[in-house]
């Protein structure tokens, strides 16, 4: 990877953002040139980048001349608006919103799961959503092991999937609620959200809006996106997502229905051998994945690896990783690195 490269972070004052620029350097991405682009509340912030500051620019159409690679990570209405900016500048975009996720032009790729896919670019590379990462991750080898036939997927999400204000929201909701104080709560499901929940001490089974048939649509993007970044459209698969009272790191408990005979002791092998993958998973010691022992770290965790008694074919599984990570971040520079290799 010994081309230099310029390089852009929308939304570098966010988590997902900061967590970017981090990684770069932990990486040792080979950029020559890095742009930190925000919304005009958050420029003229200064934030030091292997011992350099660099200033928070205001984005505009021309904030993309001379960018080679250019993270979004802003949200939807910024991505649809200036994504095509860059590209027209001659930069390729990695976006981590819902902008494009689903357009047939546009990869949606995972690099342990799909990396051919990222060649086929036009301009935009979508990065998927956090839940759907870490469950294709461990999906996928065992897909190639034995054919999937359908999965139930049910995520304990963790509050950081909602930004910075939901974190320090849960952690003034348990000191308050501890006190014997008034909780307040603004964040939970959304903001701006017709009723908003305290998360603390709490569950909340829904993220993002619901659509007419029930579901909503992180399940619906758990769905639909694991068919394309799999190449399997006809994929049985449907998912529950909650949000859970924990900092950082999901987790989802999957039922995996396959088409033939799979063992616990087989997944455990294959997933051991598997890019991304860490298999947690010895109940004689209690020793599984845990959100505290994600949090921080690129991997996907597997474990709780068992069979399911009540169909022929069936596993049940428990998945963790760091959704600002893996999630987000890092899988995003690793579809940079893809492109770069």
């Amino acid at each position: 990877m010994a081309k230099q490269v310029n390089v852009a972070v929308v939304g570098a004052t966010g988590m997902v953002g900061q967590k970017m620029t981090e990684i770069l350097v932990e990486r040792n991405f080979p950029f020559t040139g890095l742009k930190l682009l925000a919304s005009s509340r958050s420029a003229d912030q200064a934030i030091k980048v292997k011992e350099q500051l660099y200033k928070v620019e205001e984005i505009d159409q021309n904030s993309f001349e001379g960018v080679d690679i250019a993270f979004f990570s802003a949200g939807e209405s910024i991505s649809k608006e200036f994504g095509p900016e860059a590209v027209k500048r001659g930069a390729v975009v990695i976006d981590n919103s819902n902008a494009f996720r689903m357009d047939k032009e546009v990869p949606l790729v995972v690099p342990e799961v799909n990396p051919g896919d990222a060649f086929k670019h036009k301009g935009i590379i979508a990065n998927p959503n956090c839940s759907t990462i870490q469950m294709v991750v461990v999906l996928y080898p065992l897909q190639k092991a034995a054919l999937i036939k359908r999965v139930v997927a049910a995520t304990y999400q963790a509050v950081s999937g909602a930004g910075k204000e939901a974190v320090d929201e849960l952690k003034k909701q348990c000191r308050d609620y501890l006190g014997n104080n008034q909780v307040s709560a603004q964040y939970i499901p959304h903001k701006g959200a017709q009723n908003n929940y305290q998360i603390a001490f709490n569950l909340v089974p829904q993220l993002d809006l619901f659509a007419e048939d029930g579901y909503c649509k992180e399940e619906v993007k758990m769905i639909n996106e694991s068919k394309k970044i799999m190449n399997l459209p006809d994929l049985a698969i449907t998912a529950t997502t909650v949000r859970v009272p924990v900092i950082n790191a999901h987790s989802i408990a999957l039922n995996v229905e396959f088409e033939k005979s799979i063992s616990a002791v087989d997944a455990r092998q294959v997933l051991g051998k598997s890019p991304g993958v860490v298999v947690v998973d010895n109940p004689e010691s209690l020793e599984y994945p845990m959100p505290l022992k994600a949090s921080g770290s690129d991997a996907v965790y597997a474990g709780r690896i068992r069979p399911d008694h009540s169909v022929k074919n069936g596993l049940n599984l428990w998945v963790v990783s760091d959704n600002i990570r893996k999630g987000a971040a890092t899988n995003s520079i690793q579809i940079a690195e893809l492109l770069l290799a």
